[in-house]
């Protein structure tokens, strides 16, 4: 097994324009695929981003009928890499949509597939709010798929903030740790670098966060697309603007880490005294 290769992340500002953005992030990803990325990172709904006093105003499909899809498989297909589809909305049975994170292969076949799990409702004073569950439905399943170069754990932007769910995946053996999203402006300020190097020194693993950066309706995102290793070092920041970030890894480079901070190892069941 092959076990390195170059990661690239694209850094959004999508809008309200469907094909405008399709337009865009598939230029980016042919760019990523040029410099010769093998596995390619969209944000968090990087076909749709606009909100409207908080509240997300999207277009929700079937997952077959999203007219998304097929423009990224045939991509895949034709660079022979893989793509990480970042976010989609995709109906849900209750009328909302779930957040959809697909992971294509490099024959354009959907390999995984993971609805987020932890929602974005959330007060941060002076008036800014947000309820994604409002219009999200939540997902169960914690999800590590298998790639050529080794496995890979999913979640999606406010996951981030929930690390038994990073542990949960590392455990499952992911080596690398994928948190597609779009970040506000205001807490990506705050808290966005010291998270993501926290959940890549915790957990012995790679990072990857490709970001919204901007403004979409009334909301503001953060930007800074990160690759972040085992160690805790950024290899790579993609700063406040859209374009792409690329890191060559290797994955051996997770099991030296893990070997001199044998964490996952030392995991202990205990209780709470009250």
């Amino acid at each position: 097994m092959d076990r390195r290769l170059t990661l690239a992340c694209i850094q959004h500002s999508a809008g309200a324009d469907l094909d405008a953005n399709l337009k865009e992030t598939t230029a980016r990803v042919r760019e990523a695929a040029g410099r010769g990325a093998r596995l390619v990172g969209l944000p968090e709904y990087f076909s749709q981003l606009h909100l409207h006093r908080g509240r997300l105003q999207l277009t929700a499909y079937d997952e077959a009928d999203h007219p998304a899809l097929p423009v990224f498989r045939a991509l895949a297909s034709e660079l022979g890499i893989w793509i990480l589809l970042g976010s989609l909305p995709v109906s849900a049975p209750d009328g909302r949509a779930f957040n959809r994170s697909l992971l294509l292969d490099d024959a354009g076949r959907i390999a995984a597939r993971y609805d987020k799990i932890h929602l974005f409702d959330v007060d941060l004073g002076r008036g800014e709010a947000y309820r994604e569950s409002g219009v999200i439905m939540p997902g169960s399943r914690a999800v590590v798929a298998e790639t050529p170069w080794g496995r890979l754990g999913l979640s999606v932007c406010y996951d981030l903030r929930f690390p038994h769910l990073y542990r949960r995946l590392a455990q499952a053996g992911a080596e690398i740790l994928a948190v597609p999203s779009a970040f506000t402006r205001t807490t990506g300020q705050a808290h966005w670098h010291v998270l993501l190097r926290a959940r890549a020194i915790e957990n012995g693993a790679y990072v990857f966060a490709p970001a919204q950066c901007g403004t979409h309706g009334d909301g503001a995102t953060y930007g800074h697309a990160l690759i972040v290793d085992p160690w805790g070092r950024v290899l790579a920041d993609a700063g406040d603007t859209p374009g792409l970030i690329l890191a060559e890894i290797d994955l051996d480079e997770v099991a030296r880490v893990r070997a001199r901070i044998p964490s996952l190892r030392h995991d202990r069941p205990f209780d709470l005294a009250s």
